[in-house]
């Protein structure tokens, strides 16, 4: 299994509480559907843009209490039921759809911050609506998971450089690329360079950074949600793992969690629980 940000959404876990998994449900709908408007087959630019306008607009009217599109209603009429009963905010919905328009238009980073920026957009929103769900969004929580979460994306940018690449995407900050001496052209010949290697070691050090500095949020939360973070900070420190011991060639191995791993990783987090 490889770590990707919606698939780390506890959908339909088994430690997820039953009232809640129509909720989950139907906010993975809506960012899954979002995200593949943004990235899934060969549509052009313009079009991806109206489709999430689409988004947008339906979002909109869920603010001022109209009924979805008839169109849209598989995914927003659930949506809005969840937002309603949870008294979920929209801002993380709307921020989730400047992300993925933002996939559409920028293909590169020229620094971390800008980075980080993407990410407080595309993975945060998020962490912050399960907390609103548990009814659990303090200050400390919401540092935490927007931790947890910016080091979850950064770590399925790093184990996705090729796939990226070919995508026309490069989600290593410019400015890494320029210190460490690594150039485009590497990455689209797939070099294992000793400059590489010191660039990839930095970033998945960074990574790892983020999501031991807010794993002391699932001490804060219900045991079975706590076990569910666990489980997804101990998946993306294992991804990390497997890039260092392949020596950071992620152009021929990239990485992914085996059968193997979840015993390790299950026992790990029992521990920590």
């Amino acid at each position: 299994m490889a770590v990707n940000h919606y698939e780390n959404f506890p959908v339909a876990s088994l430690l997820l509480p039953r009232r809640l998994r129509p909720a989950v449900h139907a906010i993975y709908r809506y960012a899954r559907s979002a995200d593949d408007i943004a990235d899934e087959g060969d549509f052009p630019d313009r079009e991806r843009l109206d489709g999430l306008a689409r988004y947008r607009l339906a979002l909109q009217r869920i603010g001022t209490g109209q009924t979805p599109d008839a169109e849209l209603a598989p995914v927003f009429a659930p949506l809005a039921e969840t937002i309603a009963q949870h008294q979920l905010p929209l801002v993380p919905f709307f921020d989730l759809l400047s992300a993925f328009e933002q996939d559409v238009t920028v293909k590169r980073y020229d620094s971390y911050a800008a980075l980080l920026d993407y990410c407080a957009r595309s993975a945060n929103p998020v962490g912050r609506l399960m907390l609103a769900l548990y009814d659990a969004a303090t200050p400390d929580n919401l540092r935490d998971a927007d931790a947890i979460c910016t080091g979850l994306q950064l770590v399925n940018f790093w184990q996705d450089v090729r796939q990226d690449q070919r995508r026309g995407r490069i989600y290593l900050p410019l400015e890494d690329l320029r210190h460490y001496g690594v150039n485009e052209e590497n990455l689209t010949a797939g070099r294992i360079t000793p400059q590489w290697r010191a660039l990839m070691a930095f970033e998945t050090q960074r990574a790892a950074a983020l999501l031991n500095s807010g794993a002391s949020l699932a001490g804060r939360l219900p045991v079975r949600i706590a076990l569910e973070l666990r489980l997804v900070v101990e998946g993306g420190l294992r991804i990390l793992q497997r890039i260092e011991q392949a020596d950071y060639d992620v152009f021929m191995n990239r990485p992914e969690l085996r059968a193997r791993d979840w015993a390790a990783m299950f026992g790990r987090a029992i521990f920590k629980t």
